[in-house]
Formats: C-alpha cells, structure tokens, sequence
C-alpha cells in the first residue's frame, strides 16, 4: 500500500484529534461535573463528535486505506452511544386498555411573553393533549392560568415555585393519586414533584422533572454570539446544580416502595452523567421504541434530545413518539406507551 500522500496525513491527524475527542467523551457519563470543571461540556457535543468520526470512517473506506480502523473501533466502542442518537422505527402498535399512556411536555407557560406568534397557542396546546388521550400528562414550565383547563381529567397535581408568575409544574392524570410531594431544588425556580397513582391492581410513582436550565436559545446564531469563556462557565454552572438535584431524586426514589416511571425536561443530553444516574434501573423509552433522532428542542437543525421518559425495567415500552412539527414551545411532546406485566 502506498504511503498517505500530505492531504491526508493532515486529514488523519485531524481524525486521530476527533477519534481521542470522542473516546474522552466516552468517559463522561461516569465521571461527577462537580469532580472535573468543564471538562462535562464536552458531552454536549457527543452528537457532533460521532458524526464526525463516522464522516472520517466513510472517507477511509472510499479511499480504500485502513486508516478506516481508528474511527471504527473507536465507534464500534461506543456503539450504545449511537443507540442514543439515532433509532430507526418500531412496528407500530395499538394500545390496550391495560397499558398506561404517559406524556410529558415543557410547555413555556402556554406562550406567556408571545415567543410564538398568535393568539391561540394556548389552546392549540390543550387541543394536541386533549387529542393524545394520554392516561398521565406531566407539564414543565406549567403556568397556572384560568384558560388552562383539561376537563377530561379527573385528578391534578401542581406545585407553583414561583407564585407570583404562577410558575411550576403539574401532573394530570385520570388514576386515583395514593400520595403526591414535591422533591424541591431549594431557591430554584426548577423542581421535581411526583404522585403515587393507583394503577389497577399496582401503584406506580410518577416523577416529573425540571432540571436546571442552561439557557440555551433556539437559535445556533444567538448561542454563538456569547464568548466562550462565558458560555462554558454557565453550562458548567449548570450541571454542577443538575447533579445535586439529580441526587435528590435518587434519594427520593431510594425511600419509595413503588416502580416508578421518571419524565420531563433534564436539560442535558443522553451521554451525560446525569442521564445516566437518572436512567439506572430504568428503560428509555426512546432506546427502547423511538424512530429518527427523537429530537425535543428547537435548536435550529441540530436534533437535541433533553426531555425523556424513563420506564422502570419491571416493565414493557409499547411505543414511544416525539412531536418536531407540535411547534407550541420551544420544547416538543413526547409521549410512551407501557405495560405492567413487563418483558415479553
């Protein structure tokens, strides 16, 4: 084989960069964002680091050379990463009478300061629920309001962290709640709260969260206008918080005799050590029965995924959907369908 020519020698360094860039970010999800500053931000660009290695590998394999073997090694490593961000569809499926029908949604206070254009964002929200006929509904950034009423339901949870703007969370649901608390974030504004619902003959523990934001804006050109020292430290800042509060529904769930089902906005992606505490002994329902990048934020054309519903293991994910066209927020509804009587 003849040697590589300069072009791609520099190409291959640049590879070998991408490849250790990626290996590194391996290691994230196992290491605390309170233990290594900064160094956590760098799982945020997972998505972008497996793309570009699959790039390289693609570039390789045309050009015939071995050098293809650093990426795919390096890919095949991590290959539960790539799970993560791409699933290619389930078989569809028809839901029972039995299964439970959850669906978490971050809902920006119903449009409050008008980010979207229109008067009726509000009930459009109201309509697109109301049309899923879901058996749970957990809300993030839930505004208590007098237009915002789902009669269907028969039972309501809501804890307002800032009663002023009538800002919190709130679990509706159609099962008899058994018992219902709020974890609390201390003086932030974010929060967990959950509910003990009486489901058939069980009693499941649903946990909706709001993990703290990291402002990111919708817009890619907006997020680049910040410098970068600015931008890493408050992203850093962040996750130091998630982590705390993160531990604080681990203890929560510690202490609870029940199965629980874990949903809403963990502001952070699905290569993060928080995703990973979150998920232990748990299903993603989007590994598990999601299509496509299931992407859960506007942010331009990158397919962020940092709202998810996760199933206790106990138990069998049916179907799991996202909404990219339910354009009512700059999140999007995802929703689950799972069965009790577990694995088949």
């Amino acid at each position: 084989m003849k040697p590589l020519k300069f072009f791609d020698k520099v190409i291959f360094f640049v590879n070998s960069l991408f490849a250790t860039a990626l290996l590194l970010a391996y290691l994230l999800p196992y290491i605390p964002p309170s233990s290594f500053p900064y160094l956590s931000v760098l799982s945020l660009t997972m998505p972008v680091l497996l793309v570009i290695n699959i790039a390289f590998l693609i570039y390789w394999v045309v050009k015939l050379r071995k050098h293809f073997l650093l990426s795919f090694l390096i890919l095949l490593l991590g290959f539960n990463h790539i799970l993560s961000l791409y699933k290619f569809g389930a078989e569809k499926y028809t839901k029972q009478p039995q299964d439970v029908k959850l669906l978490s949604y971050n809902v920006r206070q119903f449009n409050r300061f008008n980010w979207i254009e229109g008067d009726s964002v509000t009930n459009q929200i109201i309509n697109f629920i109301e049309a899923e006929k879901p058996d749970v509904v957990c809300l993030q950034e839930y505004q208590q309001r007098s237009d915002v009423d789902f009669d269907e339901f028969q039972y309501k949870y809501e804890v307002l962290t800032d009663k002023k703007t009538r800002f919190g969370q709130a679990i509706y649901t159609n099962y008899p709640i058994v018992n219902k608390g709020s974890i609390g974030f201390g003086t932030s504004n974010n929060n967990a709260i959950y509910v003990d619902l009486a489901v058939g003959n069980d009693t499941i523990r649903f946990i909706n969260i709001h993990l703290e934001s990291l402002k990111i804006k919708p817009k890619v050109s907006e997020f680049q206008e910040e410098t970068r020292e600015k931008l890493i430290g408050r992203i850093d800042n962040s996750f130091r918080k998630q982590e705390a509060q993160v531990k604080k529904i681990l203890k929560n769930l510690e202490a609870c005799p029940y199965r629980s089902v874990i949903s809403g906005d963990m502001n952070n992606s699905a290569f993060s050590y928080i995703y990973r505490k979150l998920s232990e002994g748990h299903l993603d329902a989007f590994k598990e029965k999601g299509k496509s990048f299931g992407k859960t934020f506007d942010f331009d054309f990158i397919p962020m995924r940092i709202d998810a519903i996760l199933v206790d293991e106990a138990f069998k994910v049916r179907q799991f959907n996202s909404f990219p066209k339910v354009k009512y927020s700059d999140h999007y509804p995802i929703s689950c369908v799972f069965s009790l009587e577990g694995k088949d």
